[in-house]
């Protein structure tokens, strides 16, 4: 019988890059952010920093920056606003895990997708009131090509 590993928050540890686009469907514009994302232990959270450009339909290229916390929860990966606010958790070892964080008035709704490990993505579908956009990170190792 074959053995399956185990994803948890170590198999995310590392440098990855990003390449995201931004659907905002409000303000009738798109955006693409290009960059790289670190993931590293940080006492009992991991900080997960990511840093690159953003470029709004043909404007210019701006720098862009977040960062959030995350926190193994058993199998589970909570992930926290740099502030320490909780913003939502994930199963890693789930080949297509979903979420949700209600931001009033706004829903957001993750879908993550793991099927191409270590090649990843999560789509981000927006709603409310002030807010209707689809962003989609796609994640990879440099050296995945």
């Amino acid at each position: 019988m074959e053995s399956k590993s185990r994803r948890d928050i170590s198999h995310f540890e590392g440098t990855w890059q990003i390449a995201r686009q931004i659907e905002d469907r409000m303000g009738g514009q798109e955006a693409r952010f290009s960059g790289q994302a670190k993931l590293r232990p940080l006492g009992e959270h991991w900080l997960w920093q990511e840093s690159g450009e953003i470029r709004y339909g043909a404007g210019p290229a701006l720098k862009a920056e977040r960062s959030y916390l995350w926190r193994p929860m058993g199998r589970r990966i909570a992930v926290h606003f740099e502030d320490g606010a909780f913003f939502h958790d994930f199963d890693p070892e789930t080949p297509a895990p979903e979420a949700e964080h209600f931001c009033t008035p706004d829903l957001y709704r993750a879908a993550y997708d793991f099927t191409r490990w270590p090649r990843w993505q999560v789509t981000w579908e927006v709603a409310g009131p002030r807010k209707d956009y689809r962003m989609t990170s796609e994640c990879r190792r440099p050296e995945t090509g």
